[in-house]
């Protein structure tokens, strides 16, 4: 077809179909923000929600990268607003003089590696939040049950805890530990596997969710945002972490984020309504990062 050929209508109209496509692909989104009701939200009304509460819980897939951009992105934002203190479920409480010494410089990157048990995904994933602490001098808080003793409990339940020492019953949050057995996440996560450790799986989650809770808590600062990032279903449905955290301080400013897949990213599927304050929705098709 010789463009230059057309009747003057009919180059206009082919023009316009091309530039309405273009502009198609360039408004696509890999994800986009609801609130709790399935309306979009701005990441403006995000960050402002966020740096008016006590502490935010960031719910991500481990393995997605838009999660962990956006993770870092509101990070830096707030820390232009607010005092912050950052914690993560990815390092675990016994790991805690480690990552002060790697804070405070007293040891390299190297050096914690070899000392801490940091996840596969850590340097791709959870290092630029660290540095982004060390940097601007904030404390960053291991907050998760070492991961030993949470397998203790799916194998033996909370009762295998008694028999650890004082030192290790300092890595996790003070004994015995509330359970609600019936709130939604746990009673679904008994239905998930058969045998004799279908009651123990939602405790050994609890184990977790109410040590990073306790420690959340126990390093809160007067007059700072803590920022938590943790798997999304520690967190959804405003139980898990969140369930915890109202349990200690009935009162307390919490603003929650979930992180879910969708084929399309224009409109919330109703199954994730109410599933947290901001749900981040991104596009299934969003390659992992393993």
């Amino acid at each position: 077809m010789n463009f230059e050929r057309l009747p003057m209508k009919l180059r206009i109209a082919v023009l316009a179909f091309f530039y309405a496509h273009l502009m198609c692909a360039q408004d696509r989104m890999p994800y986009q923000l609801f609130d709790a009701n399935g309306n979009q939200v701005s990441y403006k009304k995000l960050l402002h929600t966020s740096q008016n509460s006590e502490v935010l819980l960031f719910g991500e897939f481990h393995d997605n990268p838009i999660a962990h951009w956006l993770e870092l992105e509101l990070t830096k934002d707030l820390a232009q607003k607010r005092e912050l203190v950052l914690g993560a479920e990815m390092i675990e409480s016994d790991n805690q003089g480690q990552l002060n010494s790697y804070l405070n410089g007293d040891i390299d990157q190297k050096k914690l590696d070899s000392t801490a048990r940091l996840w596969p995904n850590y340097k791709t994933d959870y290092k630029q939040l660290v540095d982004f602490a060390k940097e601007k001098k904030f404390s960053f808080v291991a907050t998760n049950i070492p991961r030993r003793y949470a397998s203790l409990v799916f194998k033996e339940g909370f009762e295998a805890l008694d028999k650890l020492s004082t030192e290790e019953k300092n890595w996790m949050a003070p004994l015995p530990i509330l359970y609600d057995e019936s709130l939604a996440g746990y009673a679904k996560m008994r239905t998930e596997i058969a045998g004799h450790e279908s009651n123990n799986l939602p405790k050994a989650q609890a184990i977790k969710d109410a040590t990073m809770a306790y420690f959340i808590d126990k390093n809160k600062k007067e007059h700072t945002l803590f920022i938590h990032f943790n798997g999304s279903y520690h967190s959804d449905n405003y139980e898990g972490i969140y369930w915890y955290l109202r349990k200690l301080q009935p009162n307390i400013k919490i603003v929650t984020i979930a992180t879910v897949t969708q084929n399309q990213v224009e409109k919330l599927e109703k199954e994730h309504y109410n599933k947290a304050d901001f749900i981040l929705v991104i596009d299934q098709d969003v390659t992992t990062s393993y």
